[in-house]
């Protein structure tokens, strides 16, 4: 039965004209699935298998590892256990057809009285009407792949305030040194030319920029504002980035990491290393000469005159000295490490199912965060601190906050699990990357998903936001890296170069140059700048999400870095614009 329906389908699909054919070959892959899914449903186990054989070669390519999946459910129970399967029955695949080759479609199946086909279309396929021409092959590959089709463009309608949050007005006193050096004139360093001084930046309010207090942000401690002064001496001494001048790449390298390194991450002003283990440790470094210390007992530490100047250096046990503390509490491997933004805390993700908050002052572990029943494979503070996310295997990400031992927020949506979650620079948004191969976007005010990107062919397991909030960067397991523009929910960019997937994936600090890392044990370095320059963002692109990607990977890869034999798990950019990678060595 449905063998007749589908050749009939596909023998019409393939005479139409061309411009139509390939917006109506997206019907293959759903029709292909949902048929066979039915048959195995009603327990027609042989005429699942030959459908399965004689049609599956049709299915494009990026497809093969749903395909192999399918393939090994023959039976009714085996779909009982397969949650992504029973989600893509009750979920509805998106496409995206314009009306000629709707109507076209329409019309062939109601005059051929294919009723079976029609009633699959109209129960588990959404179709998109757009006006307008049809789209060509190469435009619908670059948006199509994931387990649920593209995404609605109402999906990606919703007014999302991209813009960063006014810095607080830290006067920064100045030194010696530098009142010789650089104020001939005597004004306070912070009237420099605009584009140098992070200070200046913020002054005016962002008019994409959501309400200061859109989301309750903790108040800043004395310690912060030492912090943001020293941050903005660093930043004067900041190296621009461009093209003809790329920055240096420091290399960690984990050697004898026969544990298994699972997860690193560096602090904002690149002091501490962390690295999250198989054998459930988290292990923690001091990469200056500085060394890790803990506070010393009670009983001491009663005996410690407060009032004394230095009574932060007092309150820590030399005798505790060391460069490296170890961790230990999770009670398996350890997937996700995130420093908080002051460096009192860490925090740990693992496959036991629980997120741990780990205090840098005693190194013990202070809480933990248990609602995932599965591994959760991220976490990630806010860049404000206090808020943080999660997520897993259960298909949800959360937010929580540190003193909250429940969740504030539930991101629910994707198909598959969440491998990576990253905070937008302002703190109101969210972006999870998942196996489903969509990211999306979730406004954390409310917990309502506001972008979904679909376009990569694989899991997804790295994001990151650029500096100024407007643009996102995804990699997947595809080794390509995609270029979102937020604000008009568009892909606007897509860099080929890698051979296997892209793990880390980082801006420096001004946003002139993206660093990916990759299994395939390079770094690379792309001309951000050049790729988001000349976006054309006309009305027409945005609705009907038309979009042409220039062929330009070549011209916007800047360098490639080759390690003897480590995948590349994590890079960060110092405050002065030096890249620092890391990763374990695995002999081959």
């Amino acid at each position: 039965m449905y063998e007749e329906y589908y050749s009939g389908l596909k023998h019409f699909i393939e005479c139409s004209l061309d411009c139509h054919r390939a917006e109506l070959s997206q019907l293959f892959y759903p029709l292909f699935v949902h048929m066979y899914l039915e048959l195995v449903y009603n327990q027609h186990e042989n005429e699942a298998k030959s459908f399965f054989e004689k049609f599956h070669g049709d299915q494009e390519c990026y497809y093969q590892d749903d395909l192999r999946v399918l393939s090994s459910l023959t039976k009714k129970e085996h779909m009982k256990g397969n949650e992504t399967m029973l989600d893509f029955r009750t979920s509805k695949f998106v496409l995206r057809i314009s009306r000629d080759s709707y109507q076209l479609l329409k019309r062939h199946l109601q005059e051929k009285q294919n009723n079976q086909i029609w009633n699959i279309v109209q129960e588990h396929l959404y179709i998109d009407i757009f006006d307008g021409m049809p789209r060509s092959k190469q435009q619908i590959d670059a948006m199509v792949g994931s387990l649920a089709g593209e995404a609605k463009r109402e999906a990606n309608k919703s007014k999302v305030f991209f813009g960063l949050l006014k810095e607080p007005e830290i006067e920064v006193p100045l030194d010696d040194e530098d009142e010789e050096g650089e104020n001939e004139e005597g004004k306070p360093k912070k009237k420099k030319p605009k584009k140098d001084s992070i200070g200046s930046k913020s002054k005016k309010q962002d008019p994409n920029a959501p309400p200061q207090n859109r989301i309750p942000l903790p108040e800043l401690k004395d310690s912060d504002k030492l912090d943001k002064i020293m941050n903005m001496k660093e930043t004067t001494k900041r190296v621009r980035l461009g093209p003809d001048c790329l920055p240096s790449i420091c290399f960690y390298t984990f050697l004898n990491a026969y544990q298994g390194l699972t997860a690193v991450d560096v602090t904002d002003d690149s002091s501490l290393i962390a690295g999250g283990f198989a054998d459930s440790t988290v292990r923690v470094w001091s990469v200056t000469p500085k060394k890790l210390r803990s506070v010393k007992q009670a009983s001491d530490l009663s005996l410690i005159d407060k009032e004394s100047d230095d009574v932060l250096e007092r309150i820590m046990d030399e005798k505790t000295a060391s460069e490296l503390k170890i961790l230990y509490g999770h009670s398996g491997p350890v997937y996700g490490a995130s420093f908080s933004p002051d460096r009192n805390y860490l925090l740990s993700s693992s496959e036991d199912g629980t997120v741990r908050l780990w205090s840098l002052q005693t190194f013990t572990c202070l809480v933990g965060y248990k609602g995932h029943n599965y591994p959760v494979w991220d976490t990630q503070f806010s860049p404000y601190g206090y808020y943080f996310v999660s997520g897993g295997h259960d298909r949800v990400a959360r937010l929580w906050a540190t003193d909250h031992y429940q969740p504030l927020r539930i991101f629910a949506g994707h198909l598959a699990d969440v491998n990576c979650t990253r905070f937008h620079p302002n703190s109101n948004y969210v972006a999870t990357g998942s196996a489903d191969r969509t990211v999306r976007l979730w406004d954390v005010l409310n917990g309502n998903c506001v972008r979904i990107f679909t376009g990569h062919k694989g899991p997804i397991h790295s994001l990151t936001f650029s500096p100024n909030g407007r643009f996102l960067a995804t990699g997947a397991t595809d080794g390509r890296v995609l270029l979102w523009d937020i604000g008009h929910g568009l892909m606007v960019g897509e860099l080929k170069g890698h051979t296997d997937t892209v793990c880390s994936l980082r801006f420096s600090r001004d946003g002139e140059i993206l660093a990916s890392g990759s299994m395939d044990n390079t770094v690379r370095l792309w001309d951000a700048i050049k790729a988001f320059e000349d976006l054309e963002t006309d009305d027409f692109t945005t609705a009907t999400g038309h979009i042409n990607l220039p062929e330009n990977s070549q011209e916007l890869l800047l360098g490639t870095y080759m390690t003897k034999s480590t995948p590349v798990v994590h890079l960060h950019f110092t405050r002065r614009n030096l890249v620092l990678a890391a990763g374990a060595y695995s002999p081959q």
